[in-house]
């Protein structure tokens, strides 16, 4: 069976579970990652529009779900304190970004792509089909 070219792009969003909480997932990903470019839990949040209670909320979501804890942290004082990923961490990131490539080029994505309505379209797509339309 071939699989035709899908007319949406279909985005896997991967959350993965260790009991009740989300171990890593889109978000806390993009956590990590903003973690280890700014050095802080701080302005990795205010990146993201989060509040610093939330994103250390999540950090210790994190930690607490690994073995080894995937942010550590320091103290503030005079030298200002920062957050950095652990080893740990960098390859919990690595592998899930990893993990979300290879899901993005399964065939049965794709598959399920191709038998997607046209109305799964993005609006603005929808919007600028319209516009062709009547224009």
């Amino acid at each position: 069976m071939s699989v035709r070219a899908p007319a949406v792009a279909l985005i896997p969003r991967l959350r993965l579970h260790a009991g009740d909480d989300i171990a890593i997932g889109p978000g806390k990903a993009d956590l990590l990652r903003l973690i280890g470019e700014t050095g802080s839990i701080a302005a990795a949040g205010r990146a993201m529009g989060m509040s610093y209670k939330r994103a250390w909320l999540l950090v210790g979501v994190m930690n607490k779900a690994f073995a080894e804890p995937l942010v550590t942290v320091s103290r503030g004082g005079n030298q200002r304190g920062g957050a950095e990923l652990t080893a740990t961490g960098q390859k919990v990131l690595a592998a899930y970004n990893r993990l979300l490539e290879t899901l993005g080029r399964n065939r049965e994505v794709a598959r399920i792509a191709a038998l997607l309505s046209p109305a799964a379209k993005p609006k603005s797509a929808r919007r600028t089909a319209r516009a062709k339309r009547s224009g």
